[in-house]
C-alpha cells in the first residue's frame, strides 16, 4: 500500500497533474464514445490545424486575418476539388480495371506455379493446387465485396455530400474565428494552467510540424512515384503512386507491404525483363531518397521515436481507430512522450521530512 501511496505523491502532488489527467480523460472520452458522430467536426479541426500554420505565415507577412484565411481557403478547396474530380475517377477507373484482370494474373500466375515443382522436389503439384485455390477464392470475394459496394454505397454517398459541405464550411469558420473560439474554450479552464500550456506548446510544435511534414511528403513520394512509373509506362501508375505515398503512414512497414503490389504488377506485365528489374531499381532508390534526404529535411524538428515505439502506436491506435489512428499513430505516441517528459514529479527524499538531530 505504501508503495502506491509514494507513486501517486511522486506523480501526482502538484493539482495541474490532476487538471491535466481530467483534460485528456475528457478529450479520449469524447472522441470514444461520440467520435462518430462528430467525425465532420474532427476532420474539420484537423484540416484546420494544417491550414492554420499556413494562414500564420501569410500574416507574418504582413496579410490581415481575413484575408489571410481565405485564399488559404480558395486553395484548399481547389485542391479538394481537384482530388474529387481529377484523381478520384481515375484513382477508381484504375482500381476497377486491375480487379478485372486479376483472373488472368491468377492463370498465369498458376502456371509460373506448376512449373515450380519440376525446378524444386521439395513443392508438390498438390501445393501448388491448394495455393491456386486459396487465390481464387479470395479474388473472388475482393469482386463480390466490390459489386455489393457498389449497390449498396447509395447511404454512404449521401454521408459524404453532407461531409463535402459541412466539412468545409467548418474548416472555413474555425480558420476564421480561431482567437474568439481558443478564448471561449479556455475561460472554461482554471487560470493557473502552465502545466497544461507547457504541454500544449511542446506537442503543438511537434505534431504540427509531423502532420504538415507528412502530408507533404506523401505528396512528394506519390507524385514522383506516380510520374516515374508512368515514364517507365508502368500500369496502373496512378493507383500505385497513391499507394506508395500512403505506405510513408507506417514508417518501415508500409514501403515493404506496397513492394509486393509494385513486383506483383511489374512482373505480369513484364515477366522476368530488364524492365521488371529497372522498375524495382526506380522503386528502391525512391524509398532510398525518402528515408535518407526527404524525412530529414521534413522532420528535423520532430522527437524520434524509437522503432519499437512507432509499431506499439501504430498497433494500438489503429486498432482503436481504423485508418484515421493509424494516420494519427506517431502523433499521439509524440504527445504521449511529451506527457512523460514534461509530467511533474517530485522526487521520494523531497516529501520525506527530516529527522531531528539525536542529543
Amino acid at each position: 500500500m505504501n508503495v502506491i501511496t509514494d507513486w501517486f505523491r511522486r506523480y501526482f502532488s502538484d493539482p495541474q497533474a490532476v487538471l491535466l489527467v481530467v483534460l485528456l480523460m475528457l478529450g479520449f472520452g469524447v472522441v470514444l464514445t461520440m467520435g462518430r458522430m462528430l467525425a465532420p467536426v474532427l476532420a474539420a479541426m484537423v484540416i484546420a490545424y494544417l491550414l492554420e500554420g499556413i494562414v500564420a505565415v501569410l500574416e507574418r507577412e504582413g496579410g490581415g486575418r481575413t484575408s489571410s484565411v481565405i485564399l488559404v481557403f480558395l486553395v484548399f478547396m481547389t485542391f479538394l476539388m481537384f482530388l474529387l474530380f481529377g484523381v478520384v475517377p481515375l484513382l477508381w477507373t484504375q482500381t476497377v480495371e486491375l480487379i478485372r484482370e486479376l483472373p488472368s494474373y491468377v492463370s498465369t500466375g498458376r502456371d509460373a506455379l506448376l512449373r515450380l515443382p519440376e525446378h524444386y522436389a521439395f513443392i508438390s503439384e498438390q501445393q501448388v493446387n491448394e495455393i491456386i485455390s486459396v487465390l481464387r477464392l479470395h479474388i473472388t470475394n475482393l469482386g463480390q465485396r466490390m459489386l455489393s459496394l457498389s449497390i449498396s454505397s447509395i447511404p454512404g454517398l449521401i454521408t459524404l455530400v453532407v461531409y463535402l459541405i459541412l466539412v468545409p464550411l467548418l474548416v472555413f469558420f474555425f480558420l476564421k474565428d480561431k482567437h474568439r473560439i481558443v478564448v471561449w474554450v479556455t475561460g472554461f479552464l482554471p487560470r493557473e494552467r502552465s502545466l497544461a500550456s507547457h504541454i500544449w506548446h511542446e506537442v503543438d510544435i511537434q505534431i504540427g510540424n509531423y502532420v504538415r511534414g507528412k502530408f507533404w511528403e506523401i505528396l512528394i513520394i506519390g507524385v514522383v512515384t506516380y510520374v516515374i512509373f508512368a515514364l517507365m509506362d508502368l500500369k496502373y501508375a496512378i493507383l500505385l503512386g497513391v499507394l506508395v505515398g500512403l505506405s510513408v503512414l507506417v514508417p518501415y512497414i508500409g514501403a515493404a507491404v506496397v513492394t509486393f503490389p509494385v513486383a506483383v504488377i511489374a512482373y505480369f506485365q513484364f515477366g522476368w525483363t530488364p524492365e521488371f528489374a529497372w522498375i524495382m531499381v526506380a522503386y528502391g532508390i525512391i524509398q532510398a531518397i525518402d528515408g535518407n534526404l526527404l524525412v530529414p529535411l521534413l522532420f528535423s524538428e520532430v522527437v524520434n521515436l524509437h522503432p519499437v515505439a512507432i509499431i506499439v502506436a501504430v498497433l494500438v491506435f489503429g486498432g482503436m481507430w481504423g485508418v484515421w489512428g493509424v494516420f494519427f499513430a506517431i502523433p499521439l505516441a509524440t504527445l504521449v512522450n511529451a506527457l512523460i517528459r514534461a509530467w511533474p514529479r517530485t522526487e521520494p527524499d523531497d516529501q520525506m521530512p527530516e529527522e531531528p538531530a539525536s542529543s
